[in-house]
């Protein structure tokens, strides 16, 4: 007769610690770390401007980065903001929809347009980004002050890292 695990054996395996010998613990691997704390974030930050504005990170992203830059094409808002340019087109459509910000064909290059916020989308941005830096300041505050200026260089050097990582994998070439 075959011994086949129930679902309660399974639980129990993870509970006794059996996975303590195992090479690659996902709840101490970096990435997923990084990945959960940027999750957790954006659904705390993105229930804000969700049920104060009634739009989503895709939407945010957009209108913060028109706030900060006031013009740009989709290509633009895309690279600077990390989103694929479908994200970017539909929260740029949902945006124009509600009359947040307009799109001026690129006479250089019809294929693009200069997207920029609409008075009512500066005043969602000027209203928007007091409120996001307080969510900052409030987030930050359990780490201690004399560990905010190494965290910022950990994070920049991450972030530059894992550009290159992507490059390097990109190439075939792997980490180096």
């Amino acid at each position: 007769m075959i011994d086949v695990p129930s679902d309660d054996d399974t639980a129990d395996s993870v509970a006794s610690g059996r996975g303590d010998h195992a090479p690659l613990k996902l709840e101490k691997f970096l990435p997923y770390r990084l990945n959960v704390v940027a999750s957790l974030v954006s659904q705390a930050l993105s229930r804000v401007y969700a049920d104060r504005y009634g739009i989503g990170v895709p939407e945010w992203r957009v209108l913060v980065t028109l706030g900060q830059y006031g013009m740009m094409t989709g290509k633009a808002v895309g690279t600077h903001s990390h989103m694929h340019k479908t994200k970017v087109s539909r929260a740029v459509a949902l945006l124009e929809k509600r009359k947040l910000l307009t799109r001026r064909a690129n006479r250089a290059d019809l294929r693009e347009a200069f997207l920029t916020l609409t008075p009512a989308g500066r005043a969602m941005y000027d209203d928007l980004a007091p409120i996001a830096l307080d969510f900052a300041a409030r987030l930050s505050q359990v780490m201690d002050p004399a560990d905010h200026a190494a965290f910022e260089r950990a994070i920049d050097r991450l972030i530059e890292r894992a550009a290159k990582l992507t490059v390097d994998f990109a190439k075939g070439g792997g980490a180096g």
